[in-house]
Protein backbone atom coordinates (compact mmCIF):
# COMPACT_ATOMS: atom_id res chain seq x y z
CA UNK A 1 0.00 0.00 0.00
CA UNK A 2 1.84 3.72 -0.98
CA UNK A 3 0.12 6.69 0.70
CA UNK A 4 -2.34 7.60 -2.23
CA UNK A 5 -4.26 4.04 -1.56
CA UNK A 6 -4.04 4.73 2.20
CA UNK A 7 -5.76 8.42 1.76
CA UNK A 8 -8.22 6.80 -0.61
CA UNK A 9 -8.98 4.01 1.80
CA UNK A 10 -8.95 6.72 4.64
CA UNK A 11 -11.88 8.45 2.74
CA UNK A 12 -13.86 5.42 2.21
CA UNK A 13 -14.35 4.59 5.30
CA UNK A 14 -14.65 8.06 6.70
CA UNK A 15 -17.84 8.53 4.17
CA UNK A 16 -19.35 5.43 5.03
CA UNK A 17 -19.29 6.43 8.57
CA UNK A 18 -20.53 10.13 7.44
CA UNK A 19 -22.44 9.99 4.35
CA UNK A 20 -23.22 13.79 4.72
CA UNK A 21 -19.73 14.68 3.32
CA UNK A 22 -19.78 12.72 0.26
CA UNK A 23 -23.76 14.43 -0.32
CA UNK A 24 -21.55 17.71 0.23
CA UNK A 25 -19.10 16.80 -2.16
CA UNK A 26 -21.65 16.18 -4.84
CA UNK A 27 -23.56 19.27 -4.03
CA UNK A 28 -20.47 21.54 -4.93
CA UNK A 29 -19.20 19.72 -7.55
CA UNK A 30 -22.70 20.34 -9.00
CA UNK A 31 -22.29 24.06 -8.28
CA UNK A 32 -19.15 23.57 -10.34
CA UNK A 33 -16.76 23.28 -7.85
CA UNK A 34 -13.62 21.00 -7.57
CA UNK A 35 -13.19 20.13 -3.96
CA UNK A 36 -9.76 19.96 -2.70
CA UNK A 37 -8.73 18.12 0.91
CA UNK A 38 -6.70 20.79 3.21
CA UNK A 39 -6.20 18.29 6.04
CA UNK A 40 -7.72 14.84 7.62
CA UNK A 41 -7.38 14.77 11.46
CA UNK A 42 -6.65 11.33 13.19
CA UNK A 43 -7.12 11.10 17.03
CA UNK A 44 -5.00 8.42 19.43
CA UNK A 45 -3.38 8.36 23.48
CA UNK A 46 -0.49 9.67 24.65
CA UNK A 47 0.13 5.83 25.10
CA UNK A 48 3.98 4.94 24.01
CA UNK A 49 3.24 2.53 21.70
CA UNK A 50 0.02 4.72 19.69
CA UNK A 51 1.43 7.82 20.27
CA UNK A 52 1.20 10.71 17.96
CA UNK A 53 5.13 9.90 16.82
CA UNK A 54 4.01 6.62 15.71
CA UNK A 55 0.58 7.15 14.14
CA UNK A 56 2.67 9.65 12.13
CA UNK A 57 5.24 7.35 10.79
CA UNK A 58 3.46 5.89 8.19
CA UNK A 59 3.58 9.62 7.04
CA UNK A 60 6.85 10.55 7.35
CA UNK A 61 7.63 7.53 5.09
CA UNK A 62 5.69 8.68 2.71
CA UNK A 63 7.67 12.62 2.46
CA UNK A 64 5.18 14.29 4.89
CA UNK A 65 7.27 16.24 7.76
CA UNK A 66 6.30 17.72 11.42
CA UNK A 67 5.12 21.53 11.14
CA UNK A 68 3.69 22.83 14.23
CA UNK A 69 2.48 21.69 17.54
CA UNK A 70 -0.80 22.67 19.60
CA UNK A 71 -1.55 22.01 23.43
CA UNK A 72 -5.29 22.27 24.14
CA UNK A 73 -5.63 22.61 27.93
CA UNK A 74 -9.79 22.85 28.13
CA UNK A 75 -9.58 19.13 26.25
CA UNK A 76 -6.11 18.15 27.89
CA UNK A 77 -4.49 17.11 24.32
CA UNK A 78 -1.40 17.97 22.69
CA UNK A 79 -1.25 17.51 18.42
CA UNK A 80 0.93 18.05 15.61
CA UNK A 81 0.32 18.65 12.16
CA UNK A 82 2.26 17.23 9.07
CA UNK A 83 2.81 18.82 5.46
CA UNK A 84 3.98 17.53 2.13
CA UNK A 85 6.90 18.51 0.17
CA UNK A 86 3.99 18.10 -2.66
CA UNK A 87 1.60 20.98 -1.56
CA UNK A 88 -1.32 18.99 -3.31
CA UNK A 89 -1.06 16.70 -0.62
CA UNK A 90 -3.09 17.21 2.10
CA UNK A 91 -2.23 17.94 6.03
CA UNK A 92 -2.57 14.82 8.67
CA UNK A 93 -3.63 16.73 11.94
CA UNK A 94 -2.80 14.10 14.76
CA UNK A 95 -3.78 14.75 18.14
CA UNK A 96 -3.32 12.53 21.28
CA UNK A 97 -5.64 12.65 24.71
CA UNK A 98 -2.90 13.47 27.82
CA UNK A 99 -4.18 10.65 29.78
CA UNK A 100 -2.19 10.89 33.11
CA UNK A 101 -4.77 14.25 33.50
CA UNK A 102 -7.29 12.21 33.47
CA UNK A 103 -9.25 9.09 35.57
CA UNK A 104 -7.96 5.91 37.05
CA UNK A 105 -10.90 4.43 35.42
CA UNK A 106 -10.29 6.28 31.78
CA UNK A 107 -6.36 4.93 32.02
CA UNK A 108 -7.12 1.65 32.81
CA UNK A 109 -9.82 1.58 29.60
CA UNK A 110 -7.06 3.30 27.88
CA UNK A 111 -4.57 0.75 28.73
CA UNK A 112 -6.69 -2.27 28.04
CA UNK A 113 -7.58 -1.12 24.74
CA UNK A 114 -3.59 -0.47 23.76
CA UNK A 115 -2.74 -4.05 25.27
CA UNK A 116 -5.08 -5.43 23.03
CA UNK A 117 -3.13 -4.57 19.88
CA UNK A 118 -0.36 -6.84 18.56
CA UNK A 119 2.75 -4.95 17.42
CA UNK A 120 2.18 -5.94 14.06
CA UNK A 121 -1.17 -3.93 13.95
CA UNK A 122 0.36 -0.73 15.65
CA UNK A 123 3.12 -1.27 13.02
CA UNK A 124 1.02 -1.48 9.35
CA UNK A 125 1.01 1.51 7.27
CA UNK A 126 -2.74 1.56 7.35
CA UNK A 127 -2.98 1.14 11.46
CA UNK A 128 -4.84 4.60 11.20
CA UNK A 129 -7.72 3.24 9.22
CA UNK A 130 -7.98 0.18 10.44
CA UNK A 131 -11.47 0.96 12.78
CA UNK A 132 -12.05 -0.77 16.18
CA UNK A 133 -10.38 -4.02 16.93
CA UNK A 134 -11.03 -4.42 20.78
CA UNK A 135 -14.18 -4.98 22.98
CA UNK A 136 -16.17 -2.19 24.71
CA UNK A 137 -19.17 -1.67 25.83
CA UNK A 138 -22.03 1.01 26.02
CA UNK A 139 -21.45 1.14 29.33
CA UNK A 140 -17.63 2.20 29.40
CA UNK A 141 -18.58 4.49 26.46
CA UNK A 142 -20.97 6.41 28.80
CA UNK A 143 -18.71 6.60 31.66
CA UNK A 144 -15.76 7.57 29.52
CA UNK A 145 -18.05 10.60 27.94
CA UNK A 146 -18.77 11.99 31.23
CA UNK A 147 -15.07 12.96 31.47
CA UNK A 148 -13.70 13.07 27.88
CA UNK A 149 -15.97 12.98 24.43
CA UNK A 150 -12.91 12.52 22.74
CA UNK A 151 -11.82 9.40 24.56
CA UNK A 152 -15.85 7.76 24.39
CA UNK A 153 -15.07 8.76 20.62
CA UNK A 154 -12.01 7.55 20.21
CA UNK A 155 -12.78 3.88 21.84
CA UNK A 156 -16.02 3.80 20.70
CA UNK A 157 -15.09 4.26 16.96
CA UNK A 158 -11.15 3.43 17.04
CA UNK A 159 -8.59 4.52 14.44
CA UNK A 160 -9.85 5.62 11.52
CA UNK A 161 -10.14 10.04 10.26
CA UNK A 162 -12.29 12.07 12.78
CA UNK A 163 -13.07 14.74 10.25
CA UNK A 164 -11.78 15.76 6.56
CA UNK A 165 -11.70 19.69 5.45
CA UNK A 166 -12.43 20.83 2.40
CA UNK A 167 -10.16 23.44 1.30
CA UNK A 168 -12.53 26.72 0.66
CA UNK A 169 -9.91 29.22 -1.07
CA UNK A 170 -9.79 26.77 -3.99
CA UNK A 171 -13.83 26.45 -4.56
CA UNK A 172 -15.04 28.60 -7.35
CA UNK A 173 -18.23 29.86 -5.83
CA UNK A 174 -18.00 30.49 -2.70
CA UNK A 175 -15.11 32.69 -1.56
CA UNK A 176 -16.21 32.82 2.01
CA UNK A 177 -17.90 31.22 5.16
CA UNK A 178 -21.10 33.16 5.80
CA UNK A 179 -22.50 31.91 2.26
CA UNK A 180 -21.18 28.51 2.59
CA UNK A 181 -22.38 28.26 5.83
CA UNK A 182 -25.95 29.51 4.69
CA UNK A 183 -25.32 26.73 1.68
CA UNK A 184 -24.82 24.18 3.70
CA UNK A 185 -27.89 25.07 6.30
CA UNK A 186 -30.37 25.62 3.53
CA UNK A 187 -29.13 21.89 1.94
CA UNK A 188 -30.55 20.29 5.45
CA UNK A 189 -26.77 20.29 7.24
CA UNK A 190 -26.23 21.34 11.25
CA UNK A 191 -23.77 23.43 11.80
CA UNK A 192 -21.46 23.04 14.93
CA UNK A 193 -22.37 26.63 16.57
CA UNK A 194 -19.76 26.10 19.86
CA UNK A 195 -17.58 29.64 19.40
CA UNK A 196 -20.22 30.65 16.79
CA UNK A 197 -20.32 28.82 13.32
CA UNK A 198 -17.02 30.34 12.40
CA UNK A 199 -14.22 29.91 14.01
CA UNK A 200 -11.11 32.26 13.92
CA UNK A 201 -10.51 35.47 12.02
CA UNK A 202 -8.72 36.95 8.87
CA UNK A 203 -6.49 38.16 12.15
CA UNK A 204 -5.24 34.80 12.89
CA UNK A 205 -5.08 33.79 8.68
CA UNK A 206 -7.89 31.04 9.13
CA UNK A 207 -11.51 30.76 9.68
CA UNK A 208 -13.29 27.06 9.92
CA UNK A 209 -16.63 25.89 10.48
CA UNK A 210 -18.03 22.27 10.16
CA UNK A 211 -21.21 20.32 10.47
CA UNK A 212 -21.81 18.75 13.27
CA UNK A 213 -21.08 15.02 13.32
CA UNK A 214 -23.10 12.50 11.88
CA UNK A 215 -24.26 9.54 13.96
CA UNK A 216 -24.00 5.78 13.63
CA UNK A 217 -25.41 2.58 14.59
CA UNK A 218 -22.08 1.09 16.52
CA UNK A 219 -22.16 -2.71 17.99
CA UNK A 220 -20.81 -2.85 21.43
CA UNK A 221 -20.06 -5.63 23.73
CA UNK A 222 -23.37 -5.57 25.44
CA UNK A 223 -25.92 -3.43 23.08
CA UNK A 224 -25.97 -1.44 19.70
CA UNK A 225 -26.60 2.23 19.79
CA UNK A 226 -26.26 5.07 17.74
CA UNK A 227 -23.69 7.49 18.94
CA UNK A 228 -21.67 10.42 16.95
CA UNK A 229 -19.41 9.28 14.35
CA UNK A 230 -17.58 11.78 12.04
CA UNK A 231 -18.17 15.65 10.63
CA UNK A 232 -16.79 17.83 7.53
CA UNK A 233 -14.65 21.15 8.30
CA UNK A 234 -14.21 23.72 5.75
CA UNK A 235 -11.36 26.15 5.86
CA UNK A 236 -10.41 29.08 4.62
CA UNK A 237 -6.77 30.01 4.78
CA UNK A 238 -5.51 33.76 4.58
CA UNK A 239 -2.11 35.33 3.06
CA UNK A 240 0.89 36.10 5.84
CA UNK A 241 2.77 39.38 5.30
CA UNK A 242 4.88 37.85 3.09
CA UNK A 243 1.96 36.87 0.61
CA UNK A 244 1.73 32.83 1.67
CA UNK A 245 -1.19 31.31 2.25
CA UNK A 246 -1.01 30.39 6.55
CA UNK A 247 -0.93 26.35 6.95
CA UNK A 248 -1.15 26.18 10.45
CA UNK A 249 -3.84 25.64 12.68
CA UNK A 250 -4.96 28.15 15.88
CA UNK A 251 -5.10 26.36 18.71
CA UNK A 252 -8.25 28.10 20.36
CA UNK A 253 -10.71 27.45 17.06
CA UNK A 254 -9.63 23.81 17.12
CA UNK A 255 -10.78 23.60 20.54
CA UNK A 256 -14.42 24.31 19.30
CA UNK A 257 -13.98 22.58 15.99
CA UNK A 258 -13.25 19.22 18.25
CA UNK A 259 -16.86 19.89 19.84
CA UNK A 260 -18.43 18.59 16.43
CA UNK A 261 -18.39 15.27 18.02
CA UNK A 262 -20.59 16.08 21.42
CA UNK A 263 -23.94 15.21 20.11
Amino acid sequence: MNIHQLLDKMWNDYVGLNPGAAKIVELFEKEGNEVVNDHIALRTFNHPRVCVDVIAKPFIEAGYYENGTYNFEEKKLFAKHYEHKDENMPKIFISELLTGEFSPFLNEKVNAIVDSLTDEQIASFDFCSTGRSWDFTFEDYNKLKDESEYAAWLSAIGYRPNHFTVFVNKLKTFNDLENLNKFLKENGFKLNDSGGEIKGSKEVYLEQSSTKADSIDITFSDTTANIASCYFEFAKRYPLSNGELYQGFVAKSADKIFESTTL
